[in-house]
């Protein structure tokens, strides 16, 4: 798939995550994706997560219960060679539990198949930000 094709894939998951629209977001991944969060992310215990399911449950239903909000600013998507994209952020929350907010950089990088489905993602993030807003 040309990279533009892939830029496009991963600008569309991103405005379906920002609008709440999980079925655009899991329909964009291949059915064997494998995800990784971020080592030392609390969300990491369950790497690989393998599947939209497993990504369902194991990654957006635990962000949905344990902060107040959870949104992505400032995006900004790189193409990258050999199928990858490289997307740069922030996640700006709030952890219920704690009452804390937190503004943590982040990067992620996607794998695409030549047919335009996501099978594989890996998250880098500031997890100390992420987990003194957790204690």
């Amino acid at each position: 798939m040309e990279n533009t094709q892939n830029l496009q894939v991963i600008e569309n998951l991103y405005n379906a995550f920002a609008t709440g629209d999980m079925p655009t977001v899991l329909g964009s991944m291949h059915s064997d994706i494998e995800w990784n969060e971020a080592e030392s992310n609390s969300l990491s215990d369950g790497n690989p997560y393998i599947g939209p399911n497993a990504i369902l449950e194991g990654v957006f239903a635990r962000l949905g219960a344990n902060h107040e909000y959870f949104g992505l600013k400032d995006v900004k998507i790189h193409g990258m060679n050999g199928n990858k994209v490289l997307a740069t952020l922030r996640y700006d929350a709030k952890v219920k539990a704690t009452g804390k907010p937190y503004n943590a950089q982040a990067a992620h990088l996607w794998t695409l198949n030549n047919e335009g489905k996501i099978t594989a993602f890996q998250q880098f993030v500031d997890t100390k930000k992420l987990a003194d807003a957790e204690e």
